[in-house]
């Protein structure tokens, strides 16, 4: 299997912001008198906002609107994001080995404004050749829409792209797209979810992961070599 190019999920990959909404969430349930419970962030991760929104509303039974609830999260996330977000281990050092070797692009289930946002604030936009985001897509997260339109995008088989993804739905979307799927877990997706990814990695850097890419990548003409 040779590999061509690179395509990374957002939230919980890139940036540690699953954390954040998990406690932003929990804060906002509990002033309720409800509970985040594991059963809620399961049916959450890696969905677009109004689909997770409708899980935690369904699962918890809180009274306000998907909508109202989506904007109490946004608004108490935002005053939160640019002090308590940053980006995960061994993003930087992936990307800079990266640099010039593939095209990258970035598949989220967030929206455009708060992808960019969240890339912008971090002066990584510039290293993606695009964001999917969830208005560019009809179905979500696991529906596998998403990465098939990033090869297609790309102009690759979706069979040479590694994607990189820290959830379930992810990775069920990635894999039925056709893609080699690397994930990272985390305390809000551990391994044991993550299995049928074709590669489980402790960090964005982990030697494995570095290896593969040695080993699978189709190095663009004039790059450096691994």
């Amino acid at each position: 299997m040779t590999l061509s190019a690179v395509v990374f999920d957002l939230d919980g990959l890139m940036f540690d912001t699953e954390a954040l909404f998990h406690r932003v969430a929990t804060e906002l349930l509990a002033e309720r008198g409800r509970s985040f419970t594991p059963e809620i962030m399961n049916a959450m991760i890696g969905r677009r906002p109004h689909e997770a929104g409708l899980a935690l509303k369904t699962l918890s039974g809180i009274e306000e609107s998907v909508e109202e609830w989506l904007d109490l999260v946004r608004s108490r996330f935002a005053l939160l994001v640019d002090h308590a977000v940053g980006p995960t281990p061994g993003l930087l050092r992936l990307l800079d080995w990266l640099e010039g070797r593939a095209p990258l692009a970035v598949a989220t289930s967030a929206n455009r404004a708060y992808a960019w946002g969240l890339l912008e604030r971090h002066a990584l936009a510039g290293r993606f050749e695009f964001v999917l985001a969830a208005e560019d897509v009809t179905r979500g997260k696991p529906d596998p829409e998403v990465y098939a339109t990033a090869a297609l995008r790309l102009g690759v088989p979706a069979g040479a792209i590694l994607v990189l993804e820290d959830s379930p739905a992810g990775v069920e979307s990635a894999r039925r797209a056709g893609a080699f799927v690397a994930a990272v877990p985390h305390a809000q997706s551990p391994a044991h979810a993550l299995q049928h990814a074709h590669l489980v990695v402790p960090t964005l850097d982990a030697p494995e992961l570095l290896d593969l890419l040695g080993r699978r990548l189709s190095i663009r003409p004039g790059s450096p070599s691994p």
